[in-house]
């Protein structure tokens, strides 16, 4: 393996390629005690080691750092931590870590997001953002049952009455709520129904 670029990423931190690839990223007296020059060999071992005993344990920490910040799903954190510069070996071992110690855990990620955002939202729309943070099909159906949803022409009276501007719903006044609810997860047909509702 030949170390064929490095590349200062701040004052103290630097991109490290090997054949070509970008390997890691270390601190400037990292390079100097792995002896890491630009196009020198790297030792397989060497290479490891600066996996397992530095890459590792500073992803471990930075996956603990940002789950103290937020919670975050698996995929989130694996996003963040691979924009961090850590090889990929590096982040499946911090997960790992994390995830032994209950840290991460995308089913009560699940259920914890849809109870906050359960009032605000229609089901659809809320589907589709856990879907986006990575949470599988199964676990968001199962966090909707243990919910206890509120029923959406329900919700969409509520919030209805509390974003209408006029008494009586001028057609105008009636699209503008539609584009409202149906960016807010509810289906065309529950939310045509209830504005026709609120016409009469």
């Amino acid at each position: 393996m030949i170390v064929t670029g490095i590349e200062p990423v701040t004052k103290t931190k630097y991109k490290v390629e090997i054949d070509g690839q970008l390997a890691f990223m270390l601190y400037k007296g990292e390079l100097s005690h792995y002896h890491i020059r630009i196009q020198e060999e790297i030792e397989e071992d060497t290479y490891r080691q600066i996996l397992s005993e530095v890459l590792e344990k500073r992803a471990k920490l930075r996956a603990m750092h940002l789950l103290t910040k937020m919670d975050r799903t698996e995929k989130e954190l694996c996003e963040k931590l691979k924009n961090d510069g850590h090889p990929a070996c590096v982040v499946e071992a911090a997960v790992a870590y994390v995830k032994s110690y209950g840290y991460i855990d995308d089913r009560q990620y699940a259920r914890k997001y849809i109870e906050s955002q359960k009032e605000k939202k229609g089901f659809r729309r809320i589907a589709m953002e856990l879907s986006h943070k990575g949470i599988a099909r199964e676990l968001i159906a199962e966090a909707a049952e243990e919910a206890a949803l509120p029923e959406a022409r329900e919700q969409i009276r509520e919030l209805v009455r509390k974003k209408k501007k006029e008494e009586r719903l001028s057609e105008k006044e009636k699209l503008r709520l539609y584009g409202f609810l149906a960016r807010r997860g509810f289906s065309s047909s529950d939310i045509w129904d209830v504005l026709s509702e609120e016409q009469e």
